[in-house]
């Protein structure tokens, strides 16, 4: 398998962290899976920015078209994502995203399916908003760090193809 972290991308990857959680935003616990994540993204790139913000569509929409105006290459959220009654992640990110990929997140459920019988039921969506990588995460720390490396291999080649880097050269057999 070809490794793409040495090929078109040249810029460092930014990358941005949206945790979605009353709790953490009352400070009422601590956002570990957001700090995860923040970890995460530093191997890859440069975390530019993190944030958190009570279970509300409009201020997690809000939030999200910043950044992908600001011109962040990938945004990772977490929380948001179970049956609750305001868990809105996966709508929010359904409203501000072009073009979904559902093969990321099937590959992730199938993932916390080995893990938990839970997996199941988790909403997570993934897609391209404009030029801008945007995957959801469960809430769970645990999960976060089940799944990260299921995606973590395909980031570096996702923002070439999302930034117009097309060409795939392969050597000759």
């Amino acid at each position: 398998m070809a490794n793409f972290d040495d090929q078109a991308q040249t810029k460092p990857i930014k990358v941005a962290v949206l945790t979605s959680s009353d709790g953490a935003a009352r400070g009422e616990r601590e956002d570990v899976s957001g700090q995860h994540l923040r970890d995460f993204g530093n191997e890859i790139g440069t975390v530019v920015d993190y944030c958190i913000l009570p279970d509300e569509a409009e201020r997690l929409e809000r939030q999200l078209w910043q950044w992908i105006q600001a011109g962040v290459h990938i945004i990772f959220t977490t929380g948001g994502t179970g049956l609750g009654p305001r868990d809105v992640m996966p709508e929010v990110t359904r409203r501000v995203i072009d073009r979904e990929i559902p093969g990321m997140a099937e590959a992730m459920r199938q993932e916390s399916l080995k893990h938990t019988p839970f997996g199941m039921i988790s909403r997570q969506v993934a897609g391209v908003a404009r030029n801008t990588l945007i995957i959801n995460f469960p809430g769970s720390p645990r999960a976060v760090d089940e799944l990260w490396p299921v995606v973590r291999p395909v980031l570096p080649h996702l923002v070439d193809l999302i930034s117009g880097h097309t060409r795939h050269d392969h050597p000759s057999s």
